[in-house]
This record gives C-alpha cells, structure tokens and sequence, in this order.
C-alpha cells in the first residue's frame, strides 16, 4: 500500500525510544515536521547518524548507545523551541535544500481526466497546476525513491483510485491526498496516475540511488508543451 502513515497527535512534541540507537519525534504538530528536520540539520548534535523524516514524524539514528542520553537532552531542546520561528518548507530549507530536480512529463495519463473532474478544471488546467507548483520531497517512503511531494500551490485533496492497479509502470507520476509522486518502479498502486517521466528514479548503481531526496525541490516540466 502507497498511503502515508496516519499518526496523529496535539500538544508538545513527544520523544520515544526506537530501539536503543534511535528516536522517534512526533511533533505536537504534524506541520512542523519540516522545521524540525530544518533545526536538526543546521545544528549537527553530535551522535547523530541519519535523519529520517516521515509524514507526521521524524526518526534519529545514533552512532552508539552511549550517545543516547545527551542526544535526548539535546532534542528535548530543539523539540522545545518549534514554533518560535517560522520557516518555509515549501522552498526546501531542511536536508538537501539546495536540490531542484526537474522532471519532464508526458501528461496524458490513464487517471488526466478523473482527476479534472475531481477538481473541476480542464485537464491542460491540471497540467498547468501540476507544473507552476514548486514541489518539495517531505519523505520517502514505500518503496526505495518513492518520494511524497507536498507544495504549498497544491492544496487541493485527490481521493485515490477505488481499487489499485497491480501494475503501475515506473515513472508513473501519480496524485493522491495532497501528494505527488512518481514510481520509482513497477509495483501495485491505488494513486491517479496523471503522466509518465523516462527519468530513472532508482538506480542502485547511482550515488546516491535515489533521484529525489527528502528535502529536495522539484519542478514538473511538461514536454510536450511549446517551448
């Protein structure tokens, strides 16, 4: 299954054990995930390995388990302090901010026309949405390079397919909730497929493998238009 996790919470910001090398932060609001990843990755706190961003929460990786308690302490700090100020994660400002990938795409898909009814355009209409937003890479999840792309120039909700498809091709670029997203490669998916890319989106051979990371900017590029 392609959808998100739901992990829903309010108030302060929770930090629980994953393990004894690693954390797991539930910010009291889904919608600082992107600050906190932002703080965490313009402060370095020693011990720290990997930050893991997922729909509505943030996981921490650490070097040993002797650096657990001061790596707590210093993210029961960070976690304090969201909210106080505000950043823009739509222009990409945590891991790989510096990123912009541009992605060309053949519209067209099987899914074009469902979802201009849904949102009561023309499909060139979605295709002109779908490209002047500027999309960002919130997390990776599903399948290695599976990008979950929000953007604050797409707020409209895309109910997804009834009943998935038990094959979708990659470089499928499909919407679902207020995501994008193309797959990485062939696998079963329930998302409104609007258009295809030839890009490689995994590659293991690739360094890094995959073509969008957590944190990075994308641009749709619809090639069939004039230039």
């Amino acid at each position: 299954m392609s959808r998100p996790p739901q992990i829903r919470e309010t108030g302060p910001a929770a930090i629980r054990c994953a393990g004894d090398r690693a954390f797991l932060i539930i910010p009291g609001d889904p919608d600082r995930v992107g600050q906190l990843v932002a703080e965490l990755s313009g402060r370095p706190i020693a011990g720290v390995v990997d930050i893991l961003p997922a729909a509505e929460t943030v996981l921490i990786t650490l070097d040993s388990v002797r650096s657990a308690p001061r790596v707590r302490r210093e993210l029961e700090r960070v976690a304090a302090g969201l909210g106080a100020v505000e950043i823009d994660v739509s222009r990409g400002t945590f891991a790989a901010a510096t990123e912009l990938v541009r992605i060309p795409v053949r519209y067209g898909g099987p899914d074009l026309d469902t979802v201009a009814e849904i949102l009561e355009m023309r499909p060139d209409q979605v295709v002109s949405a779908h490209t002047a937003a500027v999309w960002h890479c919130a997390f990776v999840g599903f399948a290695p390079g599976f990008g979950y792309l929000t953007a604050t120039g797409w707020q409209s909700s895309i109910a997804r397919r009834a009943a998935a498809r038990t094959r979708v091709p990659a470089g499928s670029v499909g919407l679902a909730g207020t995501y994008s997203a193309v797959y990485p490669r062939e696998t079963p998916g329930g998302w409104q497929l609007i258009g295809t890319t030839d890009l490689t989106i995994w590659d293991t051979d690739r360094n890094p493998p995959a073509l969008v990371r957590a944190g990075a900017r994308v641009r749709f590029v619809d090639v069939d238009a004039a230039p």
